[in-house]
């Protein structure tokens, strides 16, 4: 089974795209989703908010190629993601080298050393819309921003705020965003509070953000497939993508990404350490197998076929 094809008049371009942007909007849009309306997201943003941790272990779970940084781009040159989201030194950095991936440029970040019992979480802009368009000007091939919100935490009001003008500028410059939520703070008692989580993606969708990623619920006795429903009717037309978390077995991984798709009703993922932290070879191909259940509602046995190389796949 595929999933329909896309045209332009598919597509609704926000309010805030000026008349003059809507031509670039609705091709980012198309480019990004593949034509689909689905989002598959390869996240490399941990460089900052996780430091080395995700990147290297002295070859104990972690590939040893994943020390280096580019074998991020590595991964995403040949692979059928929607795009590699990166902060805007990444992508200056190795962009000229890799001009054809498709990114994403991460305008805020923290790392993970200062904990939520010292001080609620705050990340503010790195660069500015406009910066992100010079990276773009000079030819990466820049689609989307994306920005972090903790919501809950004592300075939501102020990424907030950020993240609404953030939103508004990327699209009067044509570019897609995708907004990151995640309940944290000392009066979040439960980040994975299907509830909660659904008030996040309710917040993505009154931010005007074209798509919202936030982590998958949990609730005991209940299955998480089933209540993320909830998250999915309050985002209305923001297209909610879930987390990938930490490296996970990969069948376990298409079973639960098959699932958010077909039951949840989801429209895709955002998917690093259980991508980058595989060699080249092994990572590449479990792109393909999560780009088949994004892009192409392939079942669970396929897509793990695709993953062992015993079946190709490309969008």
């Amino acid at each position: 089974m595929t999933t329909k094809k896309l045209t332009s008049s598919d597509v609704i371009a926000p309010a805030d795209v000026p008349k003059d942007k809507h031509k670039e909007y609705l091709k980012n849009y198309l480019e990004l989703t593949k034509n689909t309306g689905r989002v598959m997201l390869f996240a490399g943003d941990q460089k900052i908010e996780h430091l080395n941790d995700d990147f290297y272990d002295g070859g104990e779970k972690i590939a040893m190629e994943d020390a280096e940084p580019e074998h991020l781009f590595k991964i995403a040159k040949d692979s059928p993601i929607s795009c590699l989201a990166v902060q805007a030194g990444l992508a200056a950095k190795y962009g000229p080298s890799y001009s054809d991936v498709p990114m994403l440029i991460k305008i805020n970040s923290k790392s993970h050393l200062i904990k939520t019992e010292q001080r609620d979480p705050l990340s503010q802009k790195l660069v500015t819309v406009d910066q992100v368009m010079d990276l773009k000007n000079n030819g990466l091939n820049v689609l989307a921003v994306g920005y972090t919100i903790y919501l809950g935490s004592e300075f939501e009001d102020q990424m907030l705020t950020e993240a609404s003008q953030i939103v508004n500028r990327a699209h009067q410059n044509g570019l897609l965003t995708v907004l990151w939520i995640y309940p944290r703070g000392k009066a979040v008692a439960d980040e994975k509070d299907p509830h909660l989580i659904a008030g996040a993606t309710g917040v993505a969708c009154a931010l005007g953000s074209d798509f919202t990623k936030v982590n998958y619920p949990k609730k005991e006795g209940e299955k998480s497939e089933k209540i993320f429903k909830e998250a999915v009717m309050a985002a209305g037309r923001t297209g909610v993508i879930c987390a990938g978390g930490s490296s996970t077995d990969p069948e376990e991984f298409l079973d639960r990404l098959h699932k958010q798709i077909t039951i949840s009703g989801a429209i895709g993922n955002a998917t690093g350490r259980n991508i980058h932290q595989k060699p080249l070879k092994d990572a590449i191909n479990f792109c393909k197998a999560i780009a088949s259940v994004t892009f192409a509602d392939s079942d669970v046995e396929t897509a793990y076929k695709i993953y062992q190389g015993e079946e190709d796949f490309s969008v």
